[in-house]
């Protein structure tokens, strides 16, 4: 089996299986208390929260750990706005954000919040312009822009969004879930939230990073827990794999991120060569270095995965939190692009070009009998 899901989850890497391994003999113990074991496991959740502070470029005060990335979304949308009351009540989110950040902002305006939701282009883009009128607006109490698009790959132009919103006060939260540790972090955030198993840490890992100055409050009840930003107790062994994974896959980027943007073109441009009637999504230049999306008209997009499948290859369809429903995913209907048998491929570290071509080799015929069986070849 091809293994083409990297957006939904990288395979571990093996410094986090080492790092786990070790720190569930080591830091078992509550990072609260005072004896011996407890000490221990708290040394080793402020080493991994250092590391991990650098790696994102914060400070270790900034930085709490949740229990995934999703959670950190939630705790970092509406506990900004509930710290921010008092300047307002409105809420700025592009139309392509991940699902957790457009649920969040349905709470919110649920309690009376207002949201404006920005329009992007045919790459799947922010439009900066609408982007700041937005922010401009009186009340505004914050602004979320990813840095990648998990499901098409586009980057955002995150560093002019961010001195837009300084120039108007507005703290700007970041979702850098598809770019930490593959990508640089742009300037300029307020808040930050990540997912380690997107890096090859373990699932079950969130990162929630709120620069000193901005306003934050948690809607839920206190716990003495990471700040007094997340309450639970912390999962150690976990978050210490994290962190490993984190400063590796940082130190192999720049060569990891050269050889899968490499084969990434490769499907880019070899896919509507191979296949008629055809859409390869998302800009092609400035995108992560691992996401190559297309839709191929008239086929089922969920026989197609199913097809795919069975030929050796798991991929995925939109995104991953939409691939169970059978409405298009929001982020094709904000681009207006093709939404029929979509396919996201997201080559992992240690992707092959022979696993590229093979795929490429068998895709034609896979898409070739489904729209016979359709009727429509």
């Amino acid at each position: 089996m091809a293994y083409f899901d990297a957006a939904s989850t990288e395979p571990l890497h093996p410094r986090a299986r080492e790092a786990l391994i070790t720190a569930m003999d080591a830091g078992w113990a509550d990072p609260a208390r005072l004896y011996g074991q407890a000490r221990r496991a708290h040394l080793l959740l402020e080493q991994a929260r250092t590391e991990v502070a650098e790696a994102l470029g914060a400070r270790p005060d900034e930085v709490s750990f949740t229990s995934s990335g999703t959670q950190a979304v939630h705790l970092g949308v509406l506990g900004t706005l509930h710290g921010r009351r008092r300047a307002g009540r409105h809420l700025v989110t592009s139309a392509v954000e991940h699902s957790s950040v457009l649920h969040a902002a349905a709470v919110h305006e649920g309690e009376g919040g207002t949201v404006s939701t920005v329009g992007v282009d045919l790459a799947g883009r922010v439009d900066l312009a609408a982007f700041g009128a937005a922010v401009a607006v009186e009340g505004t109490a914050l602004a979320c822009l990813q840095t990648a698009n998990h499901e098409v790959g586009t980057l955002q132009p995150v560093e002019r969004a961010a001195a837009i919103c300084r120039e108007h006060g507005v703290p700007l939260l970041v979702d850098a879930a598809q770019s930490a540790g593959r990508l640089p972090i742009p300037q300029g955030w307020s808040v930050l939230t990540a997912s380690a198993h997107k890096w090859g840490g373990p699932a079950g890992v969130g990162v929630l990073a709120v620069r000193k100055g901005t306003r934050f409050r948690s809607f839920l009840p206190e716990d003495e827990r990471e700040r007094r930003r997340v309450p639970g107790f912390e999962n150690v062994p976990a978050v210490v794999a994290a962190a490993a994974a984190l400063v590796a896959v940082k130190e192999e980027a720049e060569r990891d991120n050269a050889r899968l943007s490499a084969l990434v073109d490769v499907i880019r441009e070899r896919v509507p060569q191979v296949v008629p009637d055809v859409e390869v999504i998302g800009d092609p230049v400035d995108r992560a270095p691992h996401i190559v999306t297309f839709s191929c008209l008239y086929v089922d997009g969920e026989a197609l995965l199913t097809e795919l499948d069975k030929a050796g290859f798991a991929v995925s369809s939109g995104s991953s939190c939409t691939a169970s429903t059978l409405r298009p995913s929001h982020v094709l209907e904000a681009m207006g692009v093709l939404t029929h048998g979509n396919v996201r491929v997201s080559l992992p570290r240690g992707a092959s070009a022979a696993e590229v071509d093979r795929f490429l080799t068998v895709l034609p015929d896979v898409v070739r009998r489904i729209r016979q069986d359709a009727g429509v070849a």
